[in-house]
């Protein structure tokens, strides 16, 4: 693919030409040329548009779609397209599926349906055999498949015996296990988080305990065995505090924080809206507080839209019963970008690649051209016509976003119609 980016704003901290407007030439799929203006002789696709900016490809580290298995909530052919046009050049997929992704074919098989795609998909193999949380899978079998992580998605595992020997093994061959910050038996049957608001609204509570306990049960496993550990979506004021404390004594611990965590509280279930039940639930105003100052200090390593689609039957029903999940790639940028500067929403976009092994490549000559475009400016409501995917449990539709995204550039491919 050959294109010449006209008057893109650059940001890449990593860049010489960071923060500054400059034409970019992608010849094959490589940046071959960057300069204040440059020509076209070989009449190649322009990309000019309004504001335009430019930065290293995005990526997000939790990613549900359907596929196999689940094909009618989304595939895996639309859900790449999805991400692209949401600006993302990577995502990690959940092995939330049927059969779940747990061996070596499967891992193999959901790389191969995405070969053709502008975005990378990233598998994350189940840790335990059918993600039952009884017998670890085959962890470095799947890691030769292409596995960049390893968890079962949404579901904690309860023994932790079984978490122990999953740290040790996957030492073995750096291997990244994922831990969801969930005790099950002091979450109970909780569908919101414990809070006078749940109790106006009559609806039993998930306290923040559940998570809490979790979490410092897993750094003391951490702690024991070494290896790497990984926390998706935090989202209590304690939960920060004890990763905090954690860093403090130079463990290899990362955690993530969904976008939909930082925007929303316990007070907008009010009506009801099952688009809002989500897991981890949303918390209190204080918790949001705490998730956007770790994010700022460094505590939580990255942000994910934790984009989960959700069949409409499963979510127009009564609140106690609907499933947990909400879209969010569609949404993720207009949304940290109102509440963070652009640059800070970009870094917290990008920053997640290292440690899933990925490689981030820097808008410099001689590089892959592996970018994201995008406008900073301007607002929008999020509307139900936003929304990309099969499945429309978007928790944002009526909510407003700032800036927008023309798409993205990798793979020798863009989304963007030349």
């Amino acid at each position: 693919m050959n294109v010449l980016i006209k008057s893109a704003t650059i940001l890449d901290t990593s860049s010489d030409f960071h923060t500054q407007t400059q034409d970019i030439l992608v010849e094959n799929g490589f940046i071959t040329q960057i300069a204040k203006t440059l020509k076209n002789p070989n009449k190649y696709p322009v990309i000019e548009l309004e504001n335009l900016h430019v930065s290293n490809g995005w990526f997000d580290s939790s990613v549900s779609f359907g596929e196999p298995g689940y094909e009618e909530r989304e595939t895996i052919a639309n859900g790449l397209k999805v991400a692209a046009s949401s600006g993302f050049t990577d995502i990690a997929l959940n092995a939330n599926t049927n059969p779940v992704l747990d061996s070596h074919a499967d891992i193999a098989f959901v790389i191969s349906k995405a070969s053709d795609a502008a975005t990378n998909l990233h598998p994350i193999g189940a840790l335990t055999k059918g993600s039952e949380g009884v017998d670890l899978a085959e962890l470095f079998d799947m890691k030769t498949a292409g596995s960049i992580a390893f968890g079962d998605y949404k579901k904690p595992i309860e023994n932790p015996n079984l978490l122990k020997i999953a740290l040790q093994y996957a030492a073995n061959f750096d291997g990244l296990v994922h831990s969801f910050p969930h005790e099950p038996k002091i979450a109970a049957k909780g569908v919101m988080n414990e809070n006078v608001t749940s109790t106006r609204l009559g609806l039993k509570g998930l306290p923040a305990l559940a998570e809490e306990l979790q979490i410092v049960r897993d750094l003391f496993l951490l702690e024991y065995t070494g290896g790497k550990l990984h926390i998706p979506t935090i989202s209590t004021k304690k939960s920060v505090e004890l990763i905090r404390e954690a860093k403090t004594k130079k463990l290899d611990i990362s955690c993530s924080v969904a976008i939909h965590n930082l925007l929303f509280s316990d007070e907008n279930l009010t009506d009801f809206d099952t688009n809002f039940k989500v897991n981890p639930p949303l918390r209190t105003d204080s918790d949001l507080e705490a998730l956007i100052n770790g994010l700022k200090d460094g505590t939580i390593d990255m942000v994910t839209s934790d984009h989960n689609p959700v069949d409409v039957e499963d979510k127009k029903i009564e609140f106690e019963y609907a499933k947990n999940g909400t879209l969010g790639l569609e949404s993720a940028f207009g949304a940290l970008n109102s509440l963070f500067t652009t640059k800070k929403a970009v870094q917290l976009l990008t920053k997640g690649k290292q440690r899933f092994g990925l490689k981030d490549e820097s808008i410099k000559i001689g590089n892959t051209a592996q970018l994201t475009l995008f406008n900073p400016s301007g607002s929008s409501i999020f509307e139900i016509k936003n929304v990309l995917s099969k499945s429309k449990n978007s928790l944002f539709i009526g909510t407003k976003l700032k800036g927008s995204v023309y798409g993205i550039i990798a793979n020798n491919k863009t989304s963007i119609a030349l």
